[in-house]
């Protein structure tokens, strides 16, 4: 079945998300420009409890409905009176050193969560023949990609996230941000577009796995999305 047509079988909480100009834009800055319509707080692509036995619904619905939506609100509050509220998340992170921590730390995890809802999914997904030859490339193939990034995400201190991004030079790489930091931030120590992201922080699994992080990050590739990672490369 069709992602968006297994959406919109689905409760209230599975409408389609709207298209998230600012988190989900793969094209030229000057286009980006062009399309950017302003910051939206999209819908979850899926139900609560699309992704148990993985994720359970009760961390689903504080995740999203609490935590990120608090982020959006805290986000948009803190750039009402500067450019980063006219202007798509891509270009806020390449200057954020400008910019408080406020915005810093509320854009990151408004965008950041952005990505991670839609690099999951309740169905099984195919990674692409780009995408499965540049991880065999860069890392010697897609299981030791994946040994790669869960050791980032299992040893990552603290809160933060784990990261598949692509550097200016189209290589991928592996990293992993303190906070709601992300590769995207021009004081990154690794820079890079986004491609895969995982959310470390307690909230997105205590509930379920409580101090197991472990078997948390082993679960998550039981539901990544490899069609959204796959074209997120394809667009890098």
């Amino acid at each position: 079945m069709e992602r968006r047509n297994f959406i919109g079988i689905l409760g209230t909480a599975a409408v389609a998300a709207p298209v998230l100009g600012s988190a989900f834009a793969a094209c030229s800055s000057e286009s980006k420009k062009k399309i950017f319509t302003g910051h939206e707080f999209p819908n979850l692509p899926y139900a609560y409890d699309a992704l148990e036995p993985i994720i359970d619904a009760k961390t689903m619905e504080l995740h999203y409905d609490k935590h990120y939506r608090g982020y959006f609100e805290k986000f948009m509050a803190a750039a009402k009176e500067t450019d980063a509220a006219a202007s798509p998340m891509e270009e806020v992170f390449a200057k954020i050193t400008q910019y408080d921590a406020a915005i810093r730390n509320n854009g990151g995890g408004y965008y950041n969560h952005s990505l991670f809802w839609e690099n999951m999914s309740p169905e099984k997904t195919a990674i692409s023949s780009a995408l499965e030859k540049a991880l065999a490339e860069n890392f010697g193939s897609v299981d030791k990609f994946k040994e790669t990034f869960a050791t980032a995400a299992k040893t990552h201190f603290g809160s933060g996230w784990a990261w598949l991004a692509a550097g200016s030079d189209g290589k991928l790489f592996v990293t992993s941000t303190a906070n709601q930091d992300n590769p995207l931030m021009n004081d990154s120590p690794k820079q890079g577009k986004p491609i895969l992201a995982l959310d470390v922080w307690e909230h997105a699994y205590y509930l379920k796995y409580q101090n197991r992080r472990p078997e948390y990050v082993d679960q998550f590739w039981n539901i990544v999305n490899w069609e959204e990672v796959s074209r997120r490369y394809d667009n890098v």
